[in-house]
């Protein structure tokens, strides 16, 4: 890019910029009034339907590296981080708004870049982009998201509502996008000071497309309602199984067991562990940003929940005093922590 024209966004300003970064910008949701363009966006669900709202903060240094992360690919995910909030509480996201905050070394034409990848996973995803704002950084890109959905009130889902005896589903399979992380990490360690670098990612693609293009499981929630399914309990995996499963017992003053030969690894995230020395089941249960759902259905729903074809069920709800646990295939037990195992009891 840099071998192009750059042209510094104080040439166009921020309203020269916004205009520019959303242009063509239409929304295709009949629950859009007015977008891009007003003081506000006016959206208006369907009758009987709730709102649903939810925010996402993205920090440079933290939360991605720019070394390595493509623009187009971080707007999407941006996307994806966003919607999968409103997933999780099995709605729909229809609208988002992103603001940012802009460092000096960011050219009009990375925002470009940036919007292009936002743009297209709107457009895949059927979200209207009816908002934001733009402000100056000095502590690199900033982007915060906010994702508007709706639902009807009687099919909304919150983490709190799992019972005695319930199915742990999950879609997916997990650990891909924290050695999709590592495999980054890796190969900019490696190539820091060689002038011409060319990593070496052949045969780890899915695991870089699950950490750099995760997609929304808009799939999984339209699946669900196929078969007239209400999950009593769901969750966005964001922070790993171990933490985000804690949030569900925590919420729904329940214990767990799930096992681990039900754990879905992929193939690629196996073997990506093993040249590292890592261990893949700890990627699983505490990697974290794969964004598949998690969730709880009555066991008298297990052959319906079969039939969807892409989900697991890898354990049930036990009572609160019982406590969470990993069940290895010897019949240990191992207590679930957020971040990583305990010791066995």
């Amino acid at each position: 890019m840099e071998k192009k024209r750059r042209t510094e966004i104080a040439e166009l300003g921020e309203f020269g910029l916004i205009d520019l970064l959303t242009s063509g910008v239409e929304p295709t949701n009949d629950s859009t009034l007015r977008a891009v363009g007003d003081d506000a966006a006016v959206m208006l669900p369907p009758a009987g339907e709730a709102v649903l709202c939810s925010t996402d903060l993205l920090t440079e240094g933290v939360d991605f590296d720019l070394t390595y992360f493509p623009l187009k690919h971080l707007g999407y995910k941006a996307v994806t981080v966003a919607g999968s909030d409103i997933l999780a509480m099995n709605a729909r996201p229809s609208q988002l708004m992103v603001s940012l905050g802009v460092s000096a070394k960011m050219s009009v034409e990375a925002l470009q870049e940036l919007y292009e990848g936002i743009a297209f996973a709107c457009r895949e995803q059927g979200i209207d982009l009816v908002g934001g704002d733009t402000k100056a950084s000095v502590t690199g890109l900033t982007l915060n998201l906010t994702a508007i959905g709706h639902a009807p009130k009687e099919r909304i889902v919150s983490r709190g509502g799992a019972q005695q005896n319930d199915l742990i589903c999950i879609s997916g399979n997990l650990g891909a996008a924290y050695m999709g992380l590592r495999l980054l990490e890796r190969e900019k360690r490696v190539l820091a000071d060689v002038e011409n670098p060319e990593p070496k990612f052949g045969g780890y693609e899915y695991l870089l497309e699950k950490y750099l293009k995760p997609r929304l499981r808009r799939d999984i929630v339209d699946a669900l309602a196929e078969e007239g399914i209400v999950p009593t309990s769901m969750i966005d995996l964001s922070d790993g199984l171990a933490s985000d499963l804690l949030q569900i017992c925590k919420a729904s003053k329940c214990g767990a067991r799930i096992y681990l030969d039900r754990i879905p690894i992929a193939k690629q995230t196996y073997a990506l562990a093993e040249e590292l020395h890592a261990d893949p089941v700890v990627a699983a249960l505490n990697g974290g940003e794969d964004h598949e759902l998690l969730f709880t259905v009555p066991l008298a729903m297990q052959e319906q929940v079969m039939k969807m074809g892409c989900v697991d069920v890898i354990g049930h709800i036990t009572p609160e005093s019982t406590g969470a646990y990993l069940v290895t295939p010897d019949g240990s037990d191992i207590r679930l922590r957020a971040q990583g195992f305990a010791e066995k009891e």
